[in-house]
């Protein structure tokens, strides 16, 4: 059996051990284009966890899979960050009640997160991450029944896992062609070992950048976001496991703390209910909590005194802004996803209440997402993440969220920005998830960037630094000249689409910081020396990696 404080050590050592490795599972990726690379997000994602289990004391191995579990829900990043969250969401639920735990809990808990994972990809891919999980946790329950101690079943695990990951090439022809493993699944196997190898006894692994892998926020504590006028002094958040036959419903303790304090937010879960409210009053907060159940974790934040103790970070330093929860004062709102000056403000003129920073290589986390969901005052909230690998973590947010969130499942910015000039104000959220969507599908996307990595994609072979054209997210050609690429890239685009039938009235040429607006006039009048019956635009973007992004429809 292994105690809170076992499984706590390796967690956080796991987590050490992955932020060391996260280049090289970086390495691993296959696609060229620069992207949120694997390691990366799922390093970032951990470490949010890792830093929230620094914190406990002699708890108990619920209480640990319980605070690694809203952590990592919460700072998962790109796909990959978003279903290790998922795995680790089965410890939350395996492990419910537990003061200890042996072997066969163990695999049945990672069996549950895989079974989430799975339900939360829409076509899960074998030869992933997915795979090497399902392998190991199988493998794992299979040794549980012979024996099942901590060491045996999770050794097990591990071996699998890593034979899983062997496998991968032979599941996924791209995998094998470039003659590399599954970085996700390379990824999970560092956590696993990592953590074998503190349930034997071994000692935590050193941090080195851990502490610093995530995103640093360019704010405050809840506290500094009211200057000195603060109204309630205690940030007091909980999390109560529901007991069986306790119907009381939630949506009363909500009443209640709203009437001895602000920010409130409760999130009932089935199985537990999460709690944030600021009060004068935290012990009468913490009283009524109880009669929904059992405390799993509680804390207690005295904000004048985290104000005092200067809790601005300095303005230069990067990352997303920590925004505060407002109440809703609107049926609708809008949060989207972007980087770039220009395509933040873009966003901001058709009418998004608040634009995430992230995109390409820079992955916003759901906490992240949750927080512009939150700081948006509308009733319902449309998200917009206009990236594939954003799509994930956005979809997360919506349990958590205090108010109703629909995610469009934009995968361009082209599509984000479409989507928002078809919303009708006059018309439900349902009609307007519909349409809006139907409009972003009819746009095609051209996105011109560079190879990051020599790469035998696609059957062609890209050298590092070589000009890519993109066609909606896939690799139609190389280039040696960016001018060049683009056009060529936006003539096969409407050429294709006029002899399906399709027609192409708009041409919307986006540079990024790496262009200037005589570039991209050199790009729109090669176009519309070509086609004078389209109407060519141009936006100053200033999006990175991309040198153009260019939406046809």
């Amino acid at each position: 059996m292994i105690q809170g404080n076992t499984l706590r050590d390796a967690m956080i050592s796991a987590s050490n051990c992955l932020t060391k490795a996260k280049q090289s599972v970086d390495e691993l990726n296959i696609f060229p284009v620069p992207d949120g690379d694997t390691g990366t997000n799922m390093s970032m994602t951990l470490a949010a966890a890792a830093r929230e289990l620094t914190r406990l004391t002699d708890p108990t191995v619920s209480a640990v899979a319980d605070t690694a579990s809203a952590a990592l829900l919460r700072g998962a990043r790109g796909n990959s960050g978003v279903i290790l969250s998922l795995l680790f969401r089965g410890f939350s639920r395996g492990l419910k009640g537990k003061e200890a735990a042996d072997g066969a809990d163990l695999a049945d808990a990672l069996t549950l997160g895989v079974e989430a994972a799975y339900k939360a990809v829409m076509k899960p891919t074998e030869g992933t991450i997915l795979t090497v999980a399902r392998e190991a946790a199988e493998k794992g329950r299979t040794q549980a029944q012979e024996d099942a101690s901590v060491l045996a079943v999770w050794d097990v695990i591990c071996d699998e896992a890593e034979e899983s990951l062997k496998r991968t090439p032979e599941l996924l022809p791209v995998l094998k062609k470039a003659g590399v493993v599954d970085a996700g699944g390379q990824g999970l196997c560092v956590i696993l070992r990592a953590m074998q190898d503190v349930f034997a006894g071994g000692a935590i692994v050193e941090g080195g950048e851990a502490a610093s892998a995530a995103a640093p926020v360019k704010s405050v504590s809840a506290a500094g976001s009211f200057e000195t006028d603060i109204k309630f002094t205690y940030c007091t958040e909980f999390i109560v496991g529901r007991e069986k036959g306790n119907d009381r419903d939630p949506l009363l303790l909500r009443a209640f703390l709203e009437t001895i304090g602000d920010c409130v937010v409760v999130v009932d879960d089935e199985e537990i209910v999460k709690v944030h409210v600021h009060t004068n009053e935290p012990g009468r907060a913490l009283q009524e909590g109880q009669l929904y159940g059992q405390f799993e974790t509680v804390k207690v934040e005295n904000m004048r005194i985290q104000h005092e103790n200067a809790a601005w970070v300095p303005e230069e330093a990067e990352g997303p802004v920590s925004l505060p929860r407002v109440e809703p004062e609107k049926e609708y709102g809008f949060v989207s996803v972007a980087a770039g000056d220009g395509l933040k403000a873009l966003f901001t003129d058709l009418g998004c209440d608040n634009v995430v920073s992230g995109g390409q290589t820079m992955n916003p986390s759901t906490d992240d997402i949750l927080n512009a969901i939150e700081a948006t005052p509308a009733k319902t909230v449309f998200v917009l993440p206009n990236n594939k690998n954003i799509i994930l973590a956005a979809e997360q947010a919506v349990p958590l969220a205090d108010r109703k969130v629909h995610v469009l499942q934009t995968r361009t910015i082209p599509q984000g920005i479409t989507a928002m000039l078809n919303y009708d104000a006059d018309a439900d959220a349902e009609k307007n998830l519909l349409e809006m969507m139907k409009a972003a599908d009819n746009v095609a996307t051209a996105q011109i960037t560079f190879a990051a990595r020599n790469s035998d994609f696609g059957g062609k072979e890209i050298k590092e630094g070589e000009i890519l054209a993109l066609e909606n997210g896939k690799v139609v050609f190389t280039d040696t000249d960016i001018h060049h690429a683009a056009v060529k890239l936006v003539k096969n685009i409407v050429g294709t689409r006029r002899m399906t039938g399709k027609e192409v009235n708009f041409v919307t040429i986006i540079y990024g910081a790496e262009m200037t607006e005589a570039d991209a006039e050199q790009v729109r009048n090669s176009l519309q020396a070509k086609y004078t019956d389209i109407d060519i635009t141009m936006i100053a973007g200033g999006q990175p990696v991309y040198y153009y992004i260019i939406s046809v429809e």
